[in-house]
């Protein structure tokens, strides 16, 4: 650096941007669809396939992984190009659902066993 000269600093170019665009607040109807899908599965998995039987597009998968809204679960050996993932807490926030509760250890259910009907 000449003397006299003060450092400034670098200037996002097309090559280098400064920034990372941001996240999406709420997801393209498309994506909450998806999401939507894994409310009422085990887990949360969501589907790797719409209802017609075609693919879930890797864009929708990868745009939901990267806001959060998924997470990939476990590796597929028969189709490694699978991911199959399973909705998070931020998921099922940004579809109006919260997590299932999960009964406390010793709580009696109601219905029959609680009636002592068994």
């Amino acid at each position: 650096m000449a003397q006299g000269k003060e450092a400034v600093p670098e200037t996002a170019t097309a090559a280098s941007p400064a920034t990372v665009p941001p996240t999406p607040a709420l997801p393209t109807p498309v994506q909450k669809r998806w999401l939507r899908r894994g409310l009422d599965q085990a887990g949360g998995k969501l589907p790797l396939f719409w209802p017609d039987g075609s693919k879930v597009t890797p864009a929708t998968v990868k745009a939901c992984l990267d806001a959060g809204w998924a997470t990939p679960w476990f590796s597929n050996p028969l189709k490694p190009d699978w991911l199959v993932c399973r909705l998070t807490e931020a998921g099922r926030a940004v579809c109006g659902r919260s997590a299932p509760r999960q009964k406390a250890k010793g709580q009696r259910t109601e219905g029959k066993k609680a009636e002592g009907l068994t």
